[in-house]
């Protein structure tokens, strides 16, 4: 059973999910280099600069890993699907290792991008926008993505979120957006006391579930905002938290 102050800190993130979610549509600021943010803004045209930046965003900091489809495209002279697929896995390698290391483990994910373009081409007839196109349920949106190689719950969920969210696609439901629990979310979760500190990820997957079933990823950027603002690992700055007269961490001064 849900206590007075889960549902308190439940209510107070639902309403700033429900503030970025209703605002108008905007452009999107991935990587704060302009060509790169326009490129991944581009999902009229080039839709699979979104995608294949998303199967990216593993193991380093995201803006390094949303920069990755337009450094390639620098470095093969454009970033349509018809350049992509003349890619052989060998060009992809090299390109994600010379003359610089586009991810730390660049080996790994050439091979992740390499097969994402493929699905696209394949699956898709090189157009990724028809993995969100028809006003789908949000299941199916989080299963297509799943179905990339190096796609887990995490990266799923998180591109189905941006684009409900932040591009406005419009889906039948949203009950299939959980939270991408990272290690911003997991703490914060912890701290505001709705997980123990040490939980797993599915434990903070399935505690968002319960508190708001209807759409639980509508918490997500309220608490990656938090986690990436205020309630640091490294230490807490609660007096400007909107959290703070909820927070235990924050009430306990821990």
């Amino acid at each position: 059973m849900q206590t007075t102050n889960e549902i308190a800190i439940r209510d107070r993130l639902v309403e700033r999910g429900q503030a970025l979610f209703n605002a108008p549509h905007k452009h999107q600021e991935f990587t704060k280099t302009a060509a790169a943010d326009a490129l991944l803004n581009d999902l009229a045209g080039h839709p699979h600069a979104f995608v294949l930046a998303c199967l990216m965003d593993r193991q380093i900091k995201a803006e390094k890993a949303w920069l990755i489809p337009y450094e390639i495209s620098l470095l093969i002279g454009g970033f349509s699907m018809e350049t992509l697929r003349k890619l052989s896995l060998a060009d992809v390698t090299r390109h994600m290792s010379h003359p610089k290391p586009l991810h730390r483990y660049a080996d790994m994910m050439s091979g992740v991008f390499y097969s994402g373009i493929q699905r696209i081409g394949i699956q898709y007839g090189n157009d990724a926008a028809r993995i969100w196109a028809g006003n789908p349920s949000s299941a199916e949106v989080v299963y297509r993505f799943l179905e990339f190689d190096g796609a887990g719950q995490k990266i799923a969920t998180m591109a189905a979120n941006i684009l409900a969210r932040d591009f406005k696609v419009p889906f039948a439901d949203y009950s299939a957006i959980d939270v991408s629990a990272d290690v911003h979310i997991r703490r914060v979760f912890g701290r505001l006391g709705l997980c123990p500190p040490d939980a797993n990820t599915e434990q903070v997957v399935y505690k968002a579930k319960a508190l708001y079933p209807k759409f639980p990823g509508l918490m997500d950027l309220p608490c990656w905002e938090i986690g990436r603002t205020w309630c640091k690992a490294s230490g807490q700055e609660c007096a400007p938290c909107y959290m703070k007269d909820l927070c235990p961490a924050a009430r306990a001064g821990i």
